[in-house]
């Protein structure tokens, strides 16, 4: 979301210096974009308080009134950064998913993704734990449990594939078992980073701890 959406970017025709400078009006859906860049960005702040539409308004530059000329209320947003999420990720995952790589490489890599999707939006890992979300509508964070439940179940999917591949006697079970570790390793390392103010990286020692448990017993 780190778009230049400043539509002055081109400099003045110097014929116009004397003249007052008019304002462009944002395009349809930019003011949009710079609404969740916006929140986005407020919702990184170490501090981590609750954005209010006031606030978000004033970060803008504009009335509380404008904000609900693009979104109908503060929950509408949240969906709209959830959306952005839910669009970065599983379009990620849906290539893991396809790629010629064995089971366990893939959930791997499912894992790695999700961490270093939030290590670098940090503002998302607070929606994606639902930190961001605490006094806002319950809708939200069933939406949020939902892409934890989507994951988790393409986890189970390519660990079931490998552990049929190496003749395990429970394959099912043992899928399921590792894909629920492995997506409470996920939420886990994502409450660290956003209840750290940011400072635990959720990648840290990554590849040991995939490593440990993915090592078939």
């Amino acid at each position: 979301m780190n778009q230049n959406l400043d539509p002055s970017a081109h400099g003045p025709n110097p014929a116009d210096l004397d003249t007052e400078p008019v304002r462009k009006r944002p395009k349809p859906g930019e003011r949009r974009i710079q609404i969740l860049q916006a929140l986005a960005e407020m919702l990184q702040e170490p501090a981590g308080e609750r954005v209010t539409t006031a606030a978000l308004a004033a970060r803008l530059g504009v009335s509380e009134a404008a904000l609900y000329r693009h979104f109908a209320s503060k929950a509408q947003m949240y969906e709209g950064l959830i959306g952005f999420i839910e669009d970065s990720l599983f379009g990620l995952i849906n290539q893991i998913m396809s790629s010629g790589d064995d089971g366990r490489r893939k959930a791997a890599r499912t894992v790695a993704l999700m961490l270093q999707f939030a290590e670098k939006n940090p503002g998302m890992a607070r929606v994606m734990v639902g930190d961001a979300l605490v006094l806002e509508h319950e809708r939200l964070q069933d939406r949020m449990n939902q892409l934890f439940e989507r994951v988790e179940s393409n986890l189970r999917q390519c660990l079931r594939v490998a552990a049929q591949d190496r003749g395990e006697p429970t394959p099912t079970v043992q899928a399921q078992v590792l894909a629920s570790t492995l997506a409470s390793f996920v939420q886990g390392r994502l409450h660290r980073f956003s209840r750290s103010g940011f400072r635990r990286s959720p990648t840290e020692q990554l590849d040991a701890c995939l490593t440990a448990m993915l090592s078939w017993q």
